[in-house]
């Protein structure tokens, strides 16, 4: 496979932008597009944290994701009129919080509460890792209000690095980048890769659908998703950079 349905190679990224600035009132806000997934982040800070971490002098940080009701082909009720919330969005929403929470120093954050909301507009593969890569984006723009209102300490730094996230696969046995739901539906393999900015590994998420997948191609696969999200880190970094432009 040289070449896939939307003629991109296997190693190569969808289209992949980040913008900032959606939210007129939250503290930070980026909408993120993988393709044709595309995911609206928002970081609302607030002061104090839950009762279980009161008088310990850390804060927390935490997320949630909820699919819209349109944003796949037929309209799914809303989880909230159905009076419970998938297993599947529980399982998504505490992979971002775990991934954020992995690049954040909750001491240096205070006692105070940052909870980033990912609404899923449109989806077409991809969703959990375009909302992580989106989160971040939004978690360090509520930070950098939080200093500039001189609610944590200027000198601060509770963010300790960057996170993104990618799709790989295992598609008529090659290992592929960033899977559309055209490719997802039928990989032997789907994986998640969340990484830092320094290439670290923070969570791997990986299933053999069809039949087992061996070291080779387990290696295949996270040497895409290593380059993916250093691409991804650029796209993120840039984004921020414009947000400093505009407020210079």
């Amino acid at each position: 496979m040289s070449t896939r349905a939307d003629d991109r190679t296997v190693s190569q990224l969808r289209e992949a932008t980040i913008e900032t600035g959606w939210s007129a009132h939250a503290e930070g806000s980026a909408i993120v597009s993988f393709g044709d997934t595309k995911v609206l982040c928002t970081a609302s800070f607030t002061e104090g944290v839950p009762r279980w971490l009161k008088g310990k002098n850390r804060g927390w940080v935490t997320a949630e994701y909820a699919m819209l009701p349109r944003a796949t082909t037929d309209r799914n009720a809303r989880e909230s009129v159905r009076g419970k919330v998938s297993g599947r969005t529980q399982e998504i929403s505490r992979l971002i919080g775990r991934s954020l929470r992995a690049v954040v120093d909750t001491k240096a954050l205070g006692e105070n509460t940052i909870v980033v909301d990912c609404d899923v507009i449109q989806a077409d593969g991809g969703t959990r890792t375009a909302a992580i890569t989106g989160a971040w984006v939004a978690l360090a723009q509520a930070i950098e209000w939080a200093r500039e209102q001189r609610i944590i300490r200027s000198t601060a730094k509770p963010l300790t690095g960057s996170v993104a996230a990618v799709s790989v696969g295992m598609v008529d046995d090659v290992a592929v980048l960033d899977l559309p739901y055209e490719e997802d539906v039928r990989a032997e393999t789907d994986m998640n890769v969340v990484t830092t900015g320094d290439g670290d590994f923070i969570e791997i998420q990986g299933t053999a659908e069809e039949q087992p997948f061996n070291r080779a191609q387990l290696d295949a696969m996270l040497d895409l998703a290593v380059a993916g999200t250093a691409q991804l880190t650029q796209i993120q970094q840039q984004a921020l950079a414009a947000v400093s432009e505009q407020d210079a």
